[in-house]
């Protein structure tokens, strides 16, 4: 990337896929991940699958925590957690996405995905 504008992203849907974007989000200097939106699964249950992956081992790059029911805080950094099931509905322009990426498997063709454009997302 050709400036320092890290590329803010939100994640929809935090199964296997998401939680592997979140990872590798992470991981990146060039990445910041803003948003995570899950109507079916709770902040402590995000944090508890996201720390031990069955696959992928243990998560041991810094501290994740639960801080409140909107909110997980990968070390101090603050990631806004949704549980809107309608992605029309998913405040992705009020958080600052430049991207979402669709991982409920879902919203699988271009009319169903466009939905969570309609925030400004």
């Amino acid at each position: 990337m050709a400036s320092d504008k890290k590329i803010r992203i939100g994640i929809n849907g935090f199964g296997r896929i998401g939680r592997l974007v979140a990872r590798v989000a992470l991981q990146r200097n060039d990445v910041e991940l803003i948003a995570i939106n899950d109507p079916f699964i709770t902040t402590d249950y995000m944090t508890y699958m996201f720390k031990y992956d069955s696959v992928h081992g243990q998560w041991k790059h810094f501290e994740l925590k639960v801080k409140d029911s909107k909110t997980l805080l990968f070390d101090e950094k603050e990631v806004a957690v949704f549980g809107t099931r309608n992605p029309e509905e998913i405040p992705w322009g009020e958080v600052g996405a430049d991207f979402v990426v669709e991982s409920t498997g879902v919203f699988t063709d271009k009319d169903k995905v466009a939905a969570h454009l309609k925030d400004g997302g």
